[in-house]
């Protein structure tokens, strides 16, 4: 299977659970400016919505949108516990990868690009709203108990986001102990380490690492 990412964006979720999995995903890059993709490819022509991230399975069939991505991934080996089975469980599990992706992860991907700029506040405003939410929603050390999802790699990575955007994270103190717990997780530090990012001093967030 081949998984197209950019680094730190949205696809890093994936990404993640690949290594939770123990799967072996080819990860392949796309270059914003160019569409072309690191095997030479033109991405759009594998994606027309030009975004990350794309799981390509081995027979062909192209899977899009990250939430769709990882429960996917989650089935491949459900005995590690990253997707819950039973009904109610699941359910859950699908309405916070959904809370997330539309809530979270959509306001604040549009903050980073300049025609949002007249209504950044507002979009600030809406997901500090949403922070607010999440954090009561915690059943244990992360968002389904004690056992880590794949709702917890989707939030982690929208969290980091913040660094960027001036959203001071320190207002939710679950949400920093969160990016802690999730960041010393070794699969998740692999995924980090091979997309290029690293801790930031304040042990909080990644974001690439410099040139030496």
């Amino acid at each position: 299977m081949k998984l197209y990412i950019h680094p730190a964006a949205c696809s890093l979720s994936p990404h993640i659970v690949s290594r939770e999995l123990g799967l072996d995903l080819e990860i392949l890059h796309v270059d914003r400016g160019t569409h072309r993709t690191s095997d030479g490819l033109d991405f759009l022509s594998i994606n027309p919505n030009g975004y990350v991230p794309v799981l390509v399975l081995d027979d062909g069939e192209i899977l899009m949108e990250g939430p769709a991505i990882v429960q996917y991934l989650a089935d491949l080996r459900p005995e590690a516990g990253l997707a819950p089975q039973d009904g109610k469980s699941r359910r859950r599990l699908q309405s916070l990868l959904n809370f997330i992706s539309t809530e979270i992860h959509k306001p604040m991907a549009n903050m980073f690009y300049p025609p949002y700029s007249p209504v950044k506040d507002v979009l600030h405003k809406h997901v500090a709203a949403r922070f607010d939410w999440i954090t009561t929603q915690f059943a244990g050390d992360y968002l389904t108990g004690d056992g880590f999802s794949i709702a917890d790699a989707y939030l982690f990575v929208c969290l980091n986001w913040s660094q960027w955007l001036g959203v001071d994270l320190s207002r939710w103190p679950r949400l920093e102990a969160f990016m802690t717990r999730v960041s010393r997780r070794p699969k998740v530090l692999e995924a980090l380490h091979a997309e290029g990012l690293a801790p930031r001093a304040d042990g909080v967030f990644f974001a690439p690492r410099k040139a030496a």
